[in-house]
């Protein structure tokens, strides 16, 4: 099932101690505001949710895992102010993400765009397919990656973070996303990565829910500065979405 909701979808399952976030957009899965923030929303709740261990985060349909932000909505961005909020939904979700008491695990079944590489980078441990393809096309329409770069350098590096932002209208496999440690598995099919990604959850959140805490809390060092960090690069980004170079090059692609 994928929604046709304008702002997008957002549900929650819980089975046992696992609970399953699934994000939706009729535009290939990709964030209005209005998601971003419900995502982040919950994330924090299941962070205190003491019934649960682990976090599986997934989007709807068989074929983009994640398009990243609204073009539809960031072509309305008028101010700086606007800019700057737009741009810090992504990076409320990926501080909400990493300073999540519960391991976040992904699964990631499609072709995944700017924002949603780094969402995959925000969480803990990532199950793929061959099909799930990854760019940061941000550069060709004005902007740059600036707010989720912590996060996919975090996992990549930077020599991988600059081959990927700098060849932005090239697509890199998931097989290139496992070497460089974005993807924790690839598998050939959906459904034979269902099928292992079903048990490791499970398996991963029998382990004592304490150990899983303190151990993600040793994984994330470094990183408390990013509060600050994420919300400057975000008005950065948002300036340079004002510019006319960057609407210029949104209405073109739009067209």
């Amino acid at each position: 099932m994928v929604t046709t909701r304008k702002n997008g979808s957002l549900y929650t399952r819980i089975n046992g101690k696992v609970a399953e976030v699934e994000f939706g957009h009729p535009a290939s899965n990709s964030f209005v505001s209005e998601l971003l923030e419900r995502l982040t929303n919950t994330i924090d709740e299941l962070s205190e949710n003491d019934g649960i261990s682990v976090i599986l985060l997934k989007s709807e349909g068989e074929k983009a895992f994640c398009a990243g932000a609204s073009f539809d909505e960031l072509l309305e961005v008028t101010t700086l102010e606007e800019g700057k909020a737009f741009f810090s939904g992504f990076a409320h979700v990926i501080n909400a993400m990493r300073k999540c008491k519960k391991i976040i695990v992904g699964r990631v079944h499609g072709k995944t765009v700017g924002g949603g590489v780094g969402l995959a980078a925000a969480c803990d441990y990532v199950f793929a397919n061959v099909d799930s393809s990854i760019k940061l096309s941000e550069l060709s329409i004005g902007i740059a990656p600036l707010v989720i770069a912590p996060a996919v350098e975090r996992k990549i590096g930077k020599a991988a973070l600059a081959e990927l932002s700098l060849a932005p209208t090239d697509w890199k496999n998931a097989y290139w996303a496992q070497e460089k440690g974005l993807f924790s598995k690839v598998y050939e099919t959906a459904q034979e990565m269902d099928k292992e990604l079903e048990f490791y959850i499970h398996k991963l959140a029998s382990y004592h829910p304490d150990a899983l805490t303190e151990w993600k809390t040793v994984l994330w060092e470094g990183t408390d500065h990013w509060d600050v960090l994420l919300k400057e690069r975000a008005a950065i980004t948002g300036k340079l979405a004002l510019s006319e170079f960057t609407r210029n090059a949104l209405s073109k692609f739009k067209k």
